[in-house]
């Protein structure tokens, strides 16, 4: 109690210093969409204390109409000072937990599906820590996917015409206390990339919401558009979001066993066969839309076979190379997820299969260090490489059927998520696209 009041009081100092004059509490529907309503610094003792009632009925995926009201208490541990915001009228933010009016935990919120996935790791002395590398899309409006630059892979020219526009976002994500390990431009004309540190998941879930918002806002200032959609351009690579992983008990690293050939522990081995297996199944989490099947084809780079390597980029699962020295490195990159997700459901369903081939002590195929892309269909057969799912309602379909996955998002989110993706799906095939018009109109 005395570290949770500490920081309460650390928030109070905070706004008295910097004179801020509201607070706007932030929270995600199931679909990771960010919401936001703001209070005044008068409301903040009593929204610590109970939280601040709201309709959640208007919410996606939150209550019906005749179980509406929600609470939303603030997590002081999330207080930072919104630099965007004009600073002789300070705004600030904190992430909330969303309760029910007796003040238990609502099922529906994803960031307490996330807490949840995590108590047994907590229990056992199990940190388990991610970090994500965010690729997206500067264009010139939201209308039309126009790019900025014809720049190409860690280009430095004058042709990466958003050299400034990242280094203003990453100050402003420095400012907001999240760590920035790498940025520069993607593959694609006009994608870039910036990568965070390594945090625990929990923490990392609201990062990830905090730099997308970030992004987007720096982005309005220099008067163009960013965007996180998968693949907004046909004919070039779509973003991902690579999720590196591991679990730590204290300082050590559960993941490394220097005697391993793979330097491996029986956990690490445990963890990305779980992956592998459990791989078709948290897709339509990983990528939950529509769109996100445009980037999950063989020829752009992106991970459509499940499979694991070391040095091989074609693989679903990644495992980078143990360097002397370093072995808290070791780590598992999980490389089919986009930037587009719901990170707090995101993360929650990667580690229930990661610990799922942990506990059910799950064989770890061989690596495959050949170029999969290049495998001919016996070849990936004959080594059991199979694919993940090639559209949202096939995805879905495998998820509907999945009890771990029934377990890790809990029955609320989980019929949600489902009924939601499934109207979008239905939504999206009774459209007439322009390619159906170019190729059918005139010959049919």
């Amino acid at each position: 109690m005395e570290k949770e009041a500490k920081r309460k009081e650390d928030v109070f100092e905070a706004v008295e210093k910097q004179q801020v004059k509201f607070v706007r509490l932030w929270f995600t529907d199931i679909l990771g969409q960010l919401k936001s309503f703001a209070i005044t610094p008068k409301e903040l003792e009593g929204a610590f204390d109970e939280g601040m009632g709201f309709d959640g009925s208007s919410i996606k995926g939150f209550a019906r109409i005749d179980e509406s009201d929600m609470l939303a208490k603030p997590d002081p541990a999330t207080f930072r000072i919104v630099p965007w915001r004009p600073k002789e009228h300070a705004v600030a933010r904190m992430f909330c937990d969303i309760l029910q009016p007796d003040g238990s935990p609502y099922e529906g919120d994803p960031r307490y599906v996330l807490k949840r996935n995590l108590e047994q790791l907590e229990e056992e002395g199990y940190t388990f820590y991610i970090g994500p590398e965010l690729e997206f899309f500067y264009l010139e409006d939201d209308k039309d996917p126009k790019v900025l630059d014809e720049g190409g892979y860690f280009d430095l020219t004058t042709l990466d015409a958003a050299s400034d526009l990242r280094r203003d976002t990453i100050l402003t994500l420095e400012e907001m206390g999240i760590e920035v390990e790498y940025s520069h431009h993607e593959v694609a004309p006009s994608q870039h990339e910036i990568d965070l540190r390594y945090k625990d998941a929990l923490t990392m879930a609201d990062q990830v919401m905090t730099h997308r918002i970030v992004v987007k806002e720096i982005a309005h200032q220099y008067g163009c558009y960013a965007t996180f959609m998968p693949k907004p351009i046909f004919g070039v690579n779509g973003s991902g979001m690579h999720v590196h992983q591991s679990l730590f008990k204290g300082d050590r690293n559960a993941f490394f066993d220097l005697n391993d050939e793979y330097h491996l522990s029986e956990k690490g081995r445990g963890y990305i066969a779980g992956l592998l297996k459990h791989a078709p199944e948290i897709t339509s989490v990983a990528n939950q839309w529509v769109n996100s099947y445009k980037r999950l084809v063989p020829g752009y780079e992106a991970p459509v076979y499940i499979s694991w390597a070391r040095r091989n980029r074609s693989t679903l699962v990644r495992v980078p190379m143990y360097k002397p020295g370093k072995e808290k490195a070791t780590r598992v990159e999980f490389r089919s997820p986009d930037p587009a997700c719901n990170p707090y459901l995101a993360f929650s369903v990667m580690l229930a299969a990661g610990l799922a081939g942990i506990k059910n002590k799950y064989e770890l195929p061989p690596p495959t260090e050949k170029d999969v892309y290049t495998m001919s269909k016996e070849e990936k057969e004959k080594e059991g490489i199979k694919s993940l799912p090639g559209s949202l309602i096939e995805a879905i379909t495998l998820t509907e059927n999945s009890e771990l996955m029934r377990e890790a998002l809990g029955e609320h989110i989980f019929n949600n998520f489902i009924t939601s993706k499934k109207v979008e799906w239905d939504r999206y095939r009774v459209n007439v696209t322009e390619w159906e018009l170019k190729e059918y109109l005139g010959v049919l």
